[in-house]
């Protein structure tokens, strides 16, 4: 008999027992779902956070902090020695290593108040950089983009929400201290720093500390124009963007400002973290393989790279035990639906004791009555697990409207099936038929023609 034979006689055999084959079905279908959405479900998390982790800590990126921007360098020692400290030449030679995407050098400048011509304010964390490798470091711009003129500057999304004007600012303090125990004034307040107020070709004037005598403050205004607005960080809530108020210049703006507060504070020392080159330097790896290798030839320049590599592995050693119990759950309902199929196969042996006789009679020999069972079984396990597909889609679509509704600002599906998965899925299934065919098939492969023929 061929492969085709046995395919139609099993499928001529399920189609008579309807009810038993429906039974049979939903069940290797609820135990295919059962794997396939627990499967999923820890792909997912692990997913999801993998990007949560990668949005703040990045493991395709090395991060080198300055010591000297921390004051841990001794001015003393800084002429003759280097180590920890990043110079412009070694970020020149980094630059020029296997599998560098691109490197970033930052300065902090500190929190810096601005204001505008319509005496609107706002307050940004300054940080000088080389303005053209912030594309290469997952920055994506909503408007504008790089720009060489001078004195520019490139806004973060939140930098231009919750800006007020003095007499505003003034009469929300004076509420919120006539009612701190009020939640909903407290509320309202957080949803007007929601508010955008479009800074794109805008001129800032940001005001710079050059205060020398307490006695007598000093502020130096710097105009800058908005030549970039950078678009809404991912996987990021709407309450904690208006918190990121991240700007950025070039070094030379940087050096300027700096400059500026060093002649208005003769005398004075400025932070640590002001006079030193760069505060830090990080390094975009072209694949995350890389990492390691990358990070062991720029020890070599007497500096302290430092990755994420060891969250990634924590993160797939947590998932790996998830995914196992889930496996493990699904194999379970599979195992609660094999006894039906072992159930519902044997009653069809003793059902079907005439038509084994003839065929043994007719010359069918023992593998043949086996493999008909066991091919109609498996056919039982293809149809609960390919409905198994579809429940799992019912019920992945059901948990993404839920996350969707308990948290509006998620985009897109967060639980997801991939195609292996699907896979693993019907495999058991399948896999879950034949099994449980196995010993209604040796039981029919064992009846004895005559007797069988007699006795119907």
């Amino acid at each position: 008999m061929r492969l085709r034979d046995y395919i139609s006689i099993g499928w001529d055999q399920l189609k008579r027992r309807k009810v038993v084959t429906a039974m049979c079905t939903i069940g290797i279908a609820i135990g295919s779902a059962a794997i396939i959405v627990a499967l999923s479900l820890g792909e997912s998390a692990q997913q999801y956070a993998q990007d949560q982790v990668n949005a703040f800590l990045k493991t395709d990126e090395i991060t080198i902090m300055n010591k000297a921007s921390n004051g841990s360098a001794d001015p003393s020692t800084e002429q003759t020695s280097d180590r920890d400290v990043i110079t412009k030449q070694k970020v020149d030679i980094i630059r020029q290593l296997p599998h560098v995407k691109a490197v970033g050098t930052y300065k902090d400048l500190g929190n810096f108040p601005f204001k505008l011509d319509d005496d609107k304010e706002g307050r940004v964390e300054l940080t000088a950089t080389n303005l053209d490798s912030l594309e290469a470091f997952d920055n994506s711009f909503q408007q504008g983009g790089i720009s060489e003129q001078e004195n520019t500057i490139i806004l973060s999304y939140g930098a231009m929400m919750g800006l007020t004007d003095p007499v505003s600012q003034e009469m929300r303090e004076k509420q919120l201290n006539a009612n701190p125990n009020d939640e909903s004034l407290w509320e309202t307040y957080r949803e007007l720093g929601k508010i955008v107020t479009p800074l794109y070709q805008k001129q800032l004037k940001l005001q710079v500390d050059a205060t020398r005598d307490l006695n007598n403050p000093k502020i130096i205004e710097i105009p800058v124009r908005v030549v970039g607005v950078l678009k809404k960080p991912s996987g990021v809530s709407e309450n904690q963007i208006p918190y990121m108020k991240q700007a950025y210049i070039s070094h030379e703006l940087a050096e300027q400002i700096v400059e500026t507060m060093k002649t208005a504070r003769s005398g004075t020392d400025l932070q640590p973290e002001l006079t030193a080159n760069f505060s830090r330097a990080v390094v975009k790896v072209d694949d995350v393989k890389n990492v390691q290798g990358l990070d062991d030839t720029i020890k070599k320049l007497r500096v302290s790279p430092q990755n994420n590599l060891s969250q990634q592995d924590r993160l797939k050693d947590q998932f790996a035990i998830v995914r196992t119990i889930a496996l493990g759950v699904g194999l379970f309902v599979l195992f609660i639906a094999s006894i039906s199929i072992v159930v519902a196969m044997t009653m069809s042996t003793y059902q079907r004791r005439r038509q084994i006789g003839i065929m043994k009679v007719l010359g069918a020999n023992l593998a043949q009555i086996r493999n008909m069972f066991i091919v109609e079984s498996a056919l039982l396990g293809l149809i609960g697990g390919i409905f198994g597909i579809l429940f799992s889609y019912w019920v992945v679509w059901g948990i993404n409207a839920l996350l969707m509704m308990t948290d509006p600002s998620e985009e897109g599906s967060i639980i997801f099936i991939s195609s292996w998965i699907l896979g693993v899925g019907v495999f058991f299934a399948v896999l879950t038929g034949v099994l449980s065919g196995i010993y209604p098939a040796i039981s029919a492969s064992r009846t004895d023609a005559l007797t069988a023929i007699k006795r119907d």
